[in-house]
């Protein structure tokens, strides 16, 4: 720039100095070391908006997601081990807290919910196919693989559709894949962009949705529907402000895996290769050689345990063939990989590798740090389905006709809505640790008994009432056990210590008779 500032100069002095001060101003911007390209740096950049970055790349991200997850066992084991870290077995645990005007829980109405909600919760989506733990699980899958997944509220009497849940709830879900809402789909004039609708400050107010997977139609049809947000649920992974659809978990480590998956392929043919590999012959100088043959046939030699070579030909050795094959560092380089794989998806080394040769200490710290992102995906997932699809739920469970819910008179309208979600917890390395943890932490009132039961994955009033059921069961019986030893010393009355203690007698006796009649069996 140097030589052209000073031939401006001559011609116009002022020019040149505005060009000399202009590019100074631009090298003082540059002042960080990071944005200024070089040899050794590439400075690269991302100039695009968000939703400009997603519709370039999104769809391409989605497809080689999918394909890993239908080809690569490490990709599938990762995607399994969020589904059970998120989601679990029994699905995300749903504990009504309806209260009275008061504040106080109505234990009974909750009960009723949870009744009713279970009962739902066993085909609750318009195909019939899945149980609701089920269709969470896909419906997390299918989010983290692709982006994004869609789930449409399906209220009321509809066209040839029956809800197929037993209480006569008429509620299910549509679940659908972000293939229904095409990318493509973009008009400026109607405020639809890659197939959402916007109003004037960027609020998503209608999804327009495909009839048909694009994949079950011959070319490419915008024939949609409408779908208004209200409706929708769409559970998306957003990584910018102003982002309208989502991009795939494994966006940061596809190149990585797809490596990971080739490298490891080579390794494994190159490890057949050198397995079947046995041995050559070597011949000496030609003037040692002496052939008996005029046509060069292929010798075969017949490999057995403490064989012997008797049948070498003047000039001839036996030479065996070396591999360094399985390479000894390819564990080393996939367990660093598998590192990498697990900070680019919210995952933990040991988890996604099968590894768990570390200590108690080592092992714990892990669990730790990772109960954390598990906390942040279950309570993305609450947000985004659970806690919309319960509400929905609750509300068409007011209109149902065969069997009708009836709200408690003192209940506070306010609260008939509110739950406590949650999904799997940490697991325990050390059953005795933890559970001592616990008690200390009860023991100081910085816990409670219901925090301890839902750490295990388990409904609070539930095990109460098991709990309370094999109590009475026990003391009915005179059954005494450690952790019910003297069934008196429970502020029981007078009277009920007194048929408790009758009962035991009875049982007793039961128990000796019964010994008796076997006793004279015998003999």
């Amino acid at each position: 720039m140097g030589f052209i500032n000073d031939a401006i100069a001559v011609i116009s002095p002022a020019w040149a100095k505005s060009r000399a001060v202009a590019a100074l101003q631009y090298q003082s911007l540059k002042g960080y070391e990071a944005a200024k390209p070089s040899r050794t740096h590439k400075a690269k950049k991302e100039t695009r908006g968000a939703n400009q970055a997603v519709f370039a790349a999104g769809k391409s991200l989605r497809e080689q997601a999918r394909w890993l997850d239908e080809n690569h066992d490490i990709s599938i084991g990762i995607l399994d081990k969020l589904e059970e870290r998120v989601i679990g077995a029994n699905g995300i645990v749903v504990e009504p807290q309806p209260r009275d005007k008061s504040g106080k829980i109505l234990d009974e109405f909750a009960e009723e919910l949870q009744r009713r909600f279970a009962a739902w919760s066993l085909k609750p989506d318009v195909t019939g196919r899945y149980t609701r733990p089920e269709l969470e699980r896909l419906a997390l899958r299918t989010a983290l693989r692709d982006g994004e997944v869609f789930g449409q509220h399906v209220v009321g009497k509809i066209p040839k559709l029956d809800h197929l849940n037993p209480q006569g709830t008429p509620y299910s879900i549509e679940a659908l894949e972000p293939d229904f809402v095409p990318f493509e789909l973009n008009d400026v004039s109607a405020s639809i962009r890659q197939g959402l609708t916007l109003n004037g400050w960027g609020r998503v107010v209608g999804y327009n949705v495909l009839l048909q997977h694009p994949s079950d139609v011959l070319g490419f049809k915008h024939t949609t529907k409408v779908i208004p947000a209200k409706a929708m649920m769409h559970l998306s992974n957003v990584k910018r402000l102003h982002q309208l659809r989502g991009v795939s978990v494994f966006h940061g480590i596809l190149t990585r895996l797809a490596d990971i998956k080739d490298y490891e392929e080579s390794e494994r043919v190159a490890a057949r290769i050198a397995a079947a590999l046995a041995f050559y012959i070597k011949r000496g100088s030609p003037d040692h050689y002496v052939t008996t043959e005029t046509k060069t046939t292929n010798r075969e030699v017949p490999i057995a345990p403490g064989m012997t070579f008797d049948d070498l030909a003047p000039g001839e050795d036996v030479g065996m063939i070396e591999s360094n094959r399985p390479n000894v560092h390819m564990v080393d380089f996939r367990n660093g990989q598998l590192k990498a794989c697990g900070a680019g998806t919210r995952t933990s080394y040991s988890s996604i590798a099968r590894d768990y040769s570390g200590n108690y200490s080592s092992q714990r710290q892990e669990l730790v740090e990772q109960d954390e992102p598990n906390r942040i995906m279950q309570q993305w997932f609450c947000a985004g389905w659970s806690r919309p699809v319960y509400r929905q739920w609750l509300e068409a469970e007011q209109l149902n006709r065969i069997d009708p819910l009836k709200l408690p008179r003192d209940l506070d309208p306010r609260t008939l809505f509110d739950a406590v979600y949650y999904g799997p917890t940490m697991p325990w390395i050390d059953p005795r640790k933890e559970a001592e943890g616990w008690e200390m932490m009860i023991a100081a009132n910085v816990a409670t008994e219901a925090d301890w039961t839902r750490a295990r994955g388990r409904n609070p009033s539930e095990v109460k009432r098991q709990r309370q059921r094999e109590v009475d069961y026990n003391r009915e019986h005179g059954m005494v056990t450690a952790n019910d030893p003297d069934p008196e010393t429970h502020g029981a009355t007078n009277e009920e210590n007194a048929n408790r203690s009758t009962a035991r007698q009875r049982a007793q006796q039961r128990l000796a008779n019964r010994a008796a009649r076997n006793t004279d069996t015998e003999q």
